[in-house]
């Protein structure tokens, strides 16, 4: 016999203002997002280099975790499905949140220290920590980090800063699957 080969022929549909919207909204907040993370690093490296605040081992894995989340979410705002971006972020976030809380928890107990040991041991022989001291190496003291700035304690600052990320992050993932 002779075979006719059919070709499906899949139709796009063109895209709806609603889906467009939703779109550039997503685009724009991760970008915001992303924006902001990268802004809190260079706060980081002022309080650092120009106020002499020594990071601890705790706020060196904060650093590692807001440019996580930066950098998922300058992805997700370029590639196809947002989701994922947003869903990388969202993870650092929560881990953000966490290590902000364990900095929080230690500066309540003054017992509790996270200075040197095994953690920052381990901080400062990875090799991002080896090349690029200056962001990454864990010199200083959990318990130095009380001094307000702007009123509230460097923790503080990174624990409302995770929060607002956990927040508007969880909002694009649960906004973008209804659309």
């Amino acid at each position: 016999g002779n075979f006719v080969r059919k070709s499906t022929i899949v139709a796009q549909r063109p895209l709806s203002n609603l889906t467009l919207t939703t779109m550039h909204q997503s685009r724009s907040l991760l970008l915001s997002i992303a924006a902001a993370s990268f802004g809190l690093i260079g706060v980081a490296l002022y309080l650092q280099h120009g106020l002499d605040m020594l990071p601890c081992p705790l706020c060196v894995i904060q650093r590692y975790l807001f440019l996580a989340i930066g950098i998922a979410a300058l992805v997700g705002a370029y590639i196809p499905k947002p989701k994922l971006g947003a869903g990388v972020a969202l993870l650092a976030a929560l881990g953000g949140l966490y290590t902000a809380g364990k900095h929080l928890y230690v500066l309540a107990n003054p017992g509790l220290s996270c200075g040197i040991d095994p953690v920052e041991t381990f901080l400062n022989k990875i090799p991002t920590a080896t090349y690029l001291p200056f962001l990454f190496k864990a010199d200083g003291l959990c318990e130095d980090a009380t001094a307000p700035w702007f009123g509230l304690s460097i923790p503080q600052w990174a624990f409302l800063w995770f929060a607002l990320f956990t927040i508007a992050l969880a909002w694009a993932l649960i906004r973008r699957s209804r659309a």
